[in-house]
């Protein structure tokens, strides 16, 4: 088996609440996808997908994959796409960093290796807990209790994660404002459910300590990318009182690996594509398990097609280490494939069928991009 072509569509994938608000003001309302069809000498396909948080979140942009992904096309076509390290590793050889663009080629290859044997991309990846996976909704910045109204509108839903987006500016309102966001959201609690306080890296040491000591006692929640620095980060350790979780700062193996050698927070929030794939995904998993930190299975966005990754990905972390996955597709308002996940009351879990299981709209992608073939 050989991959014979590649295409690339770029899809628009606009924002399902309206405006999307992050700490520091930035403001989204949709979202630029890059996704992949991998074609392979005997017809099988497989599907892949990284859509970057705009061009503010991490360095990574639309503009950037779409590029990237123009260096790695040619060097993989004649490859076998079950290799998967072996795929990493000619990506690495052919593209330094850039690990958003790798991932949606990353994530068709694994799609194809499930296909080819008959096995959902989650057993390849070392097999299902078949636990249901709790999921996780994402609470953009705003008024207090709007936020709460939203929480709630996502606990109606058969959510049991929340994460509530914060950093306000002195401007907008600083420190108080965002310890009223937090009470808001916190107020109408339920037995286990889980939240995380996300800042996107949008707070320094002070101005964490400030919101910190404004706070009722006795909220139970973990505060995930504080700051944007490995330094802030490390002195606003030494004096919070809350569990901390990275985020942006934990991107490549090394990172994971330098936050758990220097005790910089207790987990992670797995981004598939900040990683670069399921290759490097799987390894972050298993770096943090070594090290006890626990996981948020995510991704900075995406349609349907992301979401499957992040199933087949999460359904693989310990029940014990796993905190929530994201359902990045309720995020959008476009549904660019269907996607046969098993729903329970609990979350959601992989299907059987092979791959990612999913059957790609591709009305709805148009025509591709680009395309190259061997």
């Amino acid at each position: 088996m050989k991959i014979s072509r590649i295409d690339l569509y770029n899809v628009e994938l606009p924002y399902a609440g309206g405006v999307y608000r992050l700490s520091g003001g930035r403001t989204y309302e949709s979202f630029e996808a890059a996704i992949v069809r991998i074609t392979c000498d005997d017809g099988t396909e497989g599907w892949g997908e990284s859509t970057p948080f705009g061009s503010t979140y991490i360095a990574a942009h639309a503009a950037g994959a779409r590029a990237g992904i123009a260096e790695l096309a040619p060097a993989l076509l004649g490859r076998d796409p079950r290799q998967t390290d072996r795929i990493a590793d000619v990506m690495d050889s052919t593209l330094a960093g850039h690990h958003h663009a790798k991932t949606p080629l990353d994530v068709a290859c694994w799609d194809i290796f499930g296909k080819s044997v008959g096995l959902p991309v989650s057993e390849l990846l070392g097999g299902s807990t078949g636990v249901a996976l709790p999921m996780i909704s994402s609470i953009h910045a705003g008024d207090p209790d709007e936020m709460r109204s939203r929480v709630a509108e996502h606990r109606a839903k058969g959510y049991r994660g929340h994460s509530i987006k914060i950093g306000a500016l002195d401007s907008e309102g600083g420190p108080a404002l965002d310890a009223e966001r937090i009470t808001a959201c916190l107020a109408d609690r339920r037995p286990g459910e889980f939240f995380l306080v996300d800042a996107n890296g949008g707070l320094l040491p002070e101005t964490a300590l400030r919101m910190i000591q404004l706070l009722p006692h006795g909220l139970d929640f973990t505060l995930e990318a504080p700051c944007a620095t490995w330094r802030e980060t490390l002195s606003l350790r030494r004096r919070c009182p809350y569990p901390i979780l990275l985020d942006e700062l934990a991107q490549l193996d090394e990172d994971i690996a330098f936050a758990a050698a220097h005790d910089v927070a207790d987990g992670i929030g797995l981004k598939i594509s900040k990683a670069g794939g399921l290759t490097r995904g799987r390894r972050h998993r298993d770096i943090c398990r070594a090290a006890g930190l626990t996981v948020s299975v995510q991704d900075t966005v995406g349609s349907v097609i992301a979401f499957a990754a992040i199933v087949h990905l999460g359904a693989t972390v310990a029940p014990r280490s796993l905190r929530c996955v994201l359902n990045c597709a309720d995020m959008v308002a476009l549904q660019t494939a269907e996607f046969d996940a098993v729903f329970t009351g609990d979350g959601v879990l992989p299907s059987s069928s092979p791959g990612l299981g999913i059957v790609v709209n591709q009305d709805v992608l148009g025509d591709p991009a680009m395309t190259w073939q061997a």
